[in-house]
């Protein structure tokens, strides 16, 4: 048994071997990371689990390239494998429709999804999203280009977070360790070569697509975002018909972390309406 909370169960989804946590009872809830170095399910959602999990069943893998699960020889890191591999976990699982909570390029992932599958979705919740095209960021080029070193690890914290109270050495080590566990770095880098715009692009689904879903959508933005931009919340909301719109102040790119309790209370009120 384990003793690294980001490792949990492992299934075959899509014929890919997944890392997924499975907790609580109730609604199936569906919770998918974002692109950071080093990322995982865990370390994406750790204050989040908790608190959905009083209330529903939650469930978040580690997409495949990210966290603990398997990172096949020849596999193609696209948007179109990304979904297999969600609506495969779902399958796996026996979930019929989960509502989709997605966090960057989780968010652009859950877009994708909910166009491609839109009977497999109840709701969508978009934090910080990707799914749109834009310019990329001097930050998100930052993100995807990263180095490992402890340094460029404390300069990404810098600009994920906006209070420095967030951004601790033990934090900068903790993911800096991370992102140089065998095989994290060689097909996080492999994702999203440069010129990095062309990921962008292949993030973002179509207008017509987007406009044409029926999902009741919740979008969440922090106001001081360097990594995705706040246009990209409201054009969303343009966008999607039945969308609300929530702009936490006072907050960088990590909501779910910046105003967990108040991110998490947000969720729940509107899972449960």
């Amino acid at each position: 048994m384990s003793t690294n909370p980001e490792i949990a169960n492992s299934i075959e989804a899509a014929g890919l071997q997944t890392n997924y946590h499975d907790v609580g009872q109730g609604d199936p809830v569906l919770l998918i990371h974002g692109s950071g170095p080093g990322v995982s399910a865990w370390a994406n959602w750790r204050l989040t689990l908790p608190d959905l999990a009083q209330h529903f069943r939650v469930i978040a893998p580690d997409m495949a390239g990210f966290g603990f699960s398997a990172r096949p020889a020849n596999y193609t890191y696209h948007m179109n494998n990304w979904v297999t591999q969600a609506v495969g976990l779902m399958d796996a699982l026996d979930i019929q429709q989960a509502s989709i909570v997605g966090n960057s390029f989780g968010g652009g992932l859950a877009l994708a999804l909910a166009i491609k599958y839109p009977e497999r979705v109840n709701k969508l919740i978009l934090m910080g999203s990707m799914g749109v095209e834009f310019p990329i960021t001097e930050g998100l080029d930052q993100v995807w280009g990263y180095k490992p070193s402890l340094d460029n690890m404390k300069a990404l914290l810098d600009i994920f977070a906006y209070s420095r109270a967030l951004v601790t050495d033990e934090l900068a080590e903790l993911r800096f360790k991370a992102s140089t566990r065998p095989g994290f770095q060689e097909s996080f880098s492999s994702m999203f070569p440069a010129p990095r715009q062309r990921s962008v692009e292949m993030m973002a689904s179509p207008v017509e697509a987007i406009q044409a879903l029926p999902h009741h959508t919740l979008i969440v933005h922090g106001r001081d975002d360097k990594v995705i931009p706040l246009q990209n919340a409201y054009t969303l909301h343009q966008l999607i018909d039945q969308s609300e719109l929530h702009v936490f102040g006072q907050c960088g790119h990590w909501t779910q972390i910046e105003h967990a309790k108040h991110f998490n209370q947000l969720v729940i009120n509107f899972l449960q309406s």
